[in-house]
């Protein structure tokens, strides 16, 4: 059999059994790849009903969010030894049984570190479930495995499917309850599983690799490091920061962890992040860069929340129409992404001149728009500008990440720049919003507040109590517009940063090796580790 499939053309999908259409089995693997990350709905759209009805803080479920994407940030390097190893159908017959289990078995836990390790586990399902979809497909998306092709129609699965799944959660929340989000996912789990036992079949296109050579040790260091940090900004503000000894105490925790995840990588044979992976030329800016942009864009979980929820007091409905802009604007930058880099063969740098340009169209115009005045839809621009600039610079981010590392390293680095994309960027991002927040409302209710005392010693007649209901939301206002307005100033001064230096990274892009070569070479460094010792 293994000689037989190896003549067989990777793009022909012969893990399909014989009566499926050939038409279809593409589309099949798409539809399955949107159903993982619909999960992420779990999180994302039940987050203000779930604190109503559970013993659990906003900061407890907002863990739980980062657990997620911690896993599957931590198992990028995972994801080919285990496309090595088992044959497609085990593997994306697991994950979908891991997300079945770990949708319902979370509404059922109240230990909190016990629900963060299952969230976390489904993280590192969903992202094997996604990856094992859209690496079958990936010779018909495109034959000659162009990275500019395939990222920006990978994002499109992957952000549309969290703006659809936001919406469907707000749908469910409002005219059923929050455990139907739950039940939906497990549901398209056990149709996920009953398409895959049908329709698939166990295929290999090599010979079965081993997995030996893992630093698991090295991936649980890695793992505490990054859950002890997004511990560390997702708490501050509640534990006061390193007032509490709480976070002194974590603090240490994180540097010790540190220093054994660095002792660990220069010491071990394989490590799980090898030490030649940071050396490669414009990793650091890309890394840096991509921190500071979802640091940027950490204003959408904090400030449009507080604007939307306490200033403008818009139910859940309401607020869920903001989705459909977002939607547009993803695909937008999808396909934008897809003309520049692929069609017009454009320089990448000014691509990301082009994404902060959204972002600060965003920002300001949020800064300016912000009134208790306006009406919903005059907030669907700024929002479209966000996920545009979102999309852009997700898509170039990581087209440019795999242009300057060869392929060996390539998905250790993509692991470091998602825990930096989806976890730290974002949870940094938040805290110093959270932080800016309890000290300009503060300031602001001192200022705006003598002129309570200034009408009250007129001698005019005045309602306090109609006063305060009106003046607490007008500070909120004008506390998030100061924030927009400083973050605005930041994003600009990179901006400009930017055009100060615009060359390109490369201007031709290198081929993806065959997964023959992959094999062959992850091999070969093996055996040349053994004759060496």
């Amino acid at each position: 059999m293994n000689a037989t499939a190896q003549t067989i053309p990777p793009f022909s999908m012969p893990m399909f059994r014989s009566f499926v259409p050939e038409r279809i089995r593409p589309w099949i693997y798409v539809f399955i790849a949107f159903t993982f990350q619909f999960s992420g709905g779990l999180y994302l759209g039940t987050l203000n009903q779930m604190m109503g009805e559970t013993a659990l803080m906003r900061e407890d479920l907002q863990m739980c969010l980062y657990a997620n994407l911690a896993g599957m940030a931590i198992y990028f390097p995972l994801l080919f030894r285990m496309k090595f190893r088992f044959t497609n159908k085990t593997l994306l017959c697991g994950a979908a049984t891991g997300v079945l289990l770990c949708n319902l078995l979370a509404p059922h836990i109240t230990f909190l570190p016990v629900l963060w390790a299952v969230c976390f586990i489904e993280g590192m399902c969903k992202i094997q479930g996604t990856f094992e979809c859209m690496s079958n497909i990936q010779l018909w998306m495109t034959p000659t495995r162009d990275f500019t092709v395939f990222f920006p129609l990978l994002h499109i699965v992957i952000l549309g499917s969290m703006q659809l799944s936001d919406l469907l959660a707000a749908c469910l929340m409002y005219h059923y309850h929050w455990d139907y989000m739950q039940l939906f996912i497990s549901g398209i789990m056990m149709v996920d599983l009953l398409v895959l036992t049908i329709c698939t079949r166990h295929f290999r296109m090599f010979k079965k690799f081993p997995l030996f050579g893992i630093d698991w040790l090295g991936a649980i260091l890695w793992a505490m490091l990054l859950l002890e940090i997004a511990y560390l900004f997702n708490y501050g503000d509640w534990y006061d920061w390193w007032n509490s000894p709480v976070l002194r105490q974590l603090s240490m925790v994180i540097l010790v962890t540190f220093l054994f995840c660095i002792g660990r990588m220069f010491t071990v044979r394989h490590p799980f992040f090898e030490p030649k992976m940071w050396t490669y030329r414009h990793l650091v800016p890309i890394l840096v860069l991509i921190t500071l942009v979802e640091m940027f864009l950490a204003t959408e979980h904090v400030l449009e929340e507080v604007y939307l929820g306490e200033v403008m007091h818009y139910g859940t409905m309401t607020t869920v129409r903001l989705d459909w802009p977002a939607l547009a604007g993803v695909l937008s930058g999808c396909l934008f992404a897809y003309w520049w880099m692929h069609v017009k063969r454009f320089n990448y740098l000014r691509l990301i001149i082009v994404g902060l340009g959204g972002i600060i169209c965003y920002l300001s115009g949020c800064y300016f728009l912000v009134s208790m005045d306006i009406h919903i839809s005059q907030l669907y621009l700024p929002v479209f500008c966000r996920s545009f600039a979102y999309a852009v610079l997700s898509a170039t981010f990581m087209t440019c990440l795999e242009e300057i590392m060869s392929f060996q390293h390539f998905f250790q680095a993509l692991s470091v720049f998602n825990m930096l994309h989806m976890v730290m960027g974002g949870v940094i991002g938040a805290a110093i919003y959270t932080r800016g927040l309890a000290y300009y409302l503060p300031d602001n209710i001192a200022r705006y507040g003598a002129a309570i005392e200034r009408v009250a010693s007129g001698g005019r007649p005045l309602s306090i109590p109609h006063y305060i209901e009106t003046f607490l939301p007008q500070m909120m206002e004008i506390s998030v517009k100061q924030i927009y307005g400083w973050t605005a100033y930041a994003c600009i001064f990179l901006f400009l940063l930017f055009l100060l230096y615009d060359a390109p990274i490369r201007k031709e892009l290198k081929q993806m090796p065959s997964w023959h070569k992959i094999r062959k070479a992850i091999a070969g460094s093996f055996a040349v580790q053994k004759g060496k010792a």
